[in-house]
């Protein structure tokens, strides 16, 4: 098709006009290979400055960054309940 090679190689995003940092650092603070690492983490208990060690971050980074996957949690836990179930109502008519 003739797309340039810089535009087939960049990273795919929902952004038209790209800032500074990428969708994943905007929403999530870390690209996702070390959003990964830190969720697991949380997941599992391990301590924070454990996690930092491994992505090349202090504990106090890191356990800002559990605070803010603790944070999303909380504002979207109604999006993972399942769904109300309404009895069958007699059809007017």
């Amino acid at each position: 098709l003739g797309v340039p090679e810089d535009i087939r190689k960049r990273p795919p995003t929902t952004d038209t006009y790209s800032l500074a940092q990428t969708q994943e650092e905007f929403y999530f603070s870390l690209p996702w290979d070390r959003m990964d690492l830190c969720l697991y983490g949380l997941n599992h208990g391990v301590p924070a400055a454990d996690v930092g060690a491994a992505i090349g971050l202090s504990a106090e980074e890191v356990t800002r960054v559990f605070a803010d996957i603790e944070t999303k949690r909380r504002a979207t836990h109604y999006l993972h309940e399942a769904p109300l179930l309404v009895e069958k109502v007699a059809e007017i008519g």
